[in-house]
């Protein structure tokens, strides 16, 4: 009685797509101003669509992510170019140069990050349920490689589904294979895809990483500094590379950022020690109080 209550009494868009592609051939059909409007994608990508297509790529992962129960997310932002710990020792070995040597060196350090990236996706990918069946910390990467590759590795390790939220780029790039692919998304502008990151995000763990990574995580620090999105755990792993590479303290001494925004984020080394802060800071498990944010 309700559905019927609810059933439209119009044809349904896809029934009329389907009707309109069975249209006799006539000079009038065949022009492009007689295709229906969402059918034609010459007219979707005219610049003054482009309010219609922000919205389009807000809606189309909101609603995909809604229907798979995804009520939070675990983000795990970092570089493209960390190689797992084997692959990092071939690098090493094969460097020629001094330049090549020492960034073999660095990543050889950095490589154990994903391993760390790994397990604390595997960890948060175990969350239960919750009472009404939606899921709580799904591990959501940008789909890539690397530290990206880690984290949707480590949920596949335990079984569990994971998101990957990947980019247009002018040079080839596909998910990585561990990425699930009715959750695997791509966008065309990347401030719709930041703000996928963070619209069901209850934590964020930021390992070292370059400008994207940069641009991602102080984004967040700064809409958690104006209050602009709820706090969160915002776990920086790696101190000793993330002190080499940001003076933290030093813009709290030139005056431009408050001594109490250095509370923001923490710095950690292991995936053990990152979830025992998300779980003291969520002693519920699921976040439960940030839902409706």
């Amino acid at each position: 009685m309700t559905q019927e209550k609810h059933k439209s009494r119009f044809p349904r868009a896809r029934e009329d797509a389907d009707f309109a592609k069975k249209n006799l051939s006539t000079p009038q059909t065949e022009s492009a101003a007689y295709k229906l409007a969402f059918q034609d994608t010459d007219f979707l990508l005219r610049e003054d669509l482009r309010p219609v297509r922000f919205q389009l790529e807000l809606l189309k992962p909101e609603l995909l992510l809604d229907e798979a129960k995804i009520a939070s997310t675990m983000v795990v932002y970092g570089s493209a170019r960390i190689p797992e710990p084997g692959h990092a020792a071939e690098r090493l070995a094969q460097a020629k140069t001094d330049w090549e040597k020492t960034v073999a060196e660095r990543l050889v350090a950095k490589a154990k990050y994903y391993e760390e990236a790994r397990k604390l996706a595997q960890i948060a990918s175990q969350v239960p349920t919750d009472k009404d069946g939606d899921r709580h910390f799904v591990v959501c990467s940008g789909g890539g490689p690397s530290i990206m590759e880690a984290a949707n590795r480590g949920a596949a390790d335990v079984g569990r589904e994971s998101i990957g939220l990947n980019i247009v780029l002018p040079h080839e790039q596909a998910p990585n294979q561990y990425v699930t692919p009715s959750l695997s998304f791509q966008f065309h502008y990347f401030a719709l895809r930041k703000m996928h990151f963070l619209l069901r995000a209850r934590a964020v763990a930021v390992f070292p990483g370059g400008f994207g990574t940069f641009d991602e995580s102080f984004e967040l620090l700064t809409l958690i500094q104006t209050g602009k999105i709820k706090p969160m755990p915002v776990l920086f792993f790696g101190k000793e590379f993330w002190e080499r590479v940001v003076d933290f303290h030093a813009l709290a001494e030139e005056g431009v950022i408050g001594i109490d925004d250095l509370n923001l984020f923490q710095f950690v080394e292991t995936a053990e020690e990152a979830w025992e802060i998300i779980q003291a800071y969520y002693p519920n498990g699921d976040g439960a109080h940030l839902k409706d944010a």
